[in-house]
């Protein structure tokens, strides 16, 4: 039987802190902007966009087959990275055509940053870079 390596409480992070913490969601409103501009441009209909805004949450299917395959795939479809290579692709095979879908697909990512939906940890979905999803515990400052 696998076990999975206990990770710290990522509020307890310094790299999660309450600063860096909002300038990756500010990253994201950023991110999700940029994408929706450029979509605006491209003339494709917003029906599509609705559509197929929530197409990359299919990838939350792995977490069926353990957290570590879960965050795995989850990783993969929620990086920058695949639809940034999807319109490069896009640009370089003159395919105007594909750009929408990079767009829709960045759009998503960016968004899903900005309300703290991060990378995941194989530890659980809970578990991402911007921190543990859910109610944070309240910090009662020392007199």
């Amino acid at each position: 039987m696998a076990t999975t390596a206990k990770l710290p409480d990522p509020g307890a992070c310094a790299a999660v802190s309450a600063p860096v913490r909002t300038l990756l969601r500010l990253e994201g409103l950023a991110a999700a902007a940029f994408a929706a501009a450029l979509y605006a441009h491209t003339g494709t209909s917003w029906w599509l966009f609705a559509a197929l805004w929530l197409v990359p949450d299919l990838s939350m299917l792995g977490y069926l087959m353990s957290p570590d395959i879960g965050a795995r795939i989850y990783n993969a479809i929620h990086s920058y990275t695949t639809p940034a290579t999807l319109a490069v692709c896009a640009l370089l095979l003159k395919s105007p055509a594909v750009m929408p879908f990079a767009l829709i697909w960045v759009n998503h990512i960016g968004v899903d940053r900005l309300l703290g939906y991060g990378l995941k940890y194989p530890a659980g979905f809970g578990w991402t870079h911007l921190g543990k999803l859910g109610k944070r515990p309240q910090i009662t400052p020392v007199s």
